[in-house]
């Protein structure tokens, strides 16, 4: 196997895109060996639609597109980003603040620690940024 495989699909930044995102990581996934309808499938799931419903909403119109991409290191590491042109890094609210929402960055990165993962985010030279989650990999990956 190489070292790496990758996968990448940009998507408009409108609400229908969050289940073309989920189902395009899950069909990935399944390719590579991560069988639907698992504990750590439905984790990452989870974390894309979190992750690319910020994208949608909280970008404000200023990014019409957002990407996900998926690199599976050496069968080792999986590296999940999402990443919009909108410049506003994602704020993690206090405890105290009582709203319906805003708590999907505090969701994400408690998924991926449980996971033995963690949550970065960096910088895009366009001015926006990636929201990356790195998950070790546990199963043999299918070529």
């Amino acid at each position: 196997m190489a070292d790496h495989q990758e996968a990448s699909v940009t998507l408009p930044s409108e609400p229908l895109s969050v289940s073309s995102a989920r189902r395009y990581v899950a069909e990935v996934l399944a390719d590579w060996g991560l069988p639907d309808g698992t504990e750590t499938a439905d984790t990452i799931r989870l974390i894309v639609s979190e992750l690319t419903t910020n994208a949608v909403q909280h970008t404000f119109g200023q990014s019409p597109t957002f990407t996900v991409d998926l690199r599976l290191e050496r069968e080792e590491q999986l590296h999940l980003g999402v990443t919009d042109s909108h410049p506003r890094w994602p704020q993690r609210l206090p405890a105290a603040v009582r709203q319906d929402n805003g708590r999907g960055m505090v969701i994400i990165r408690c998924l991926a620690k449980e996971c033995g993962g963690r949550l970065t985010v960096t910088p895009t030279a366009e001015g926006g940024k990636t929201v990356w989650i790195e998950l070790p990999w546990t199963l043999p990956v299918q070529t």
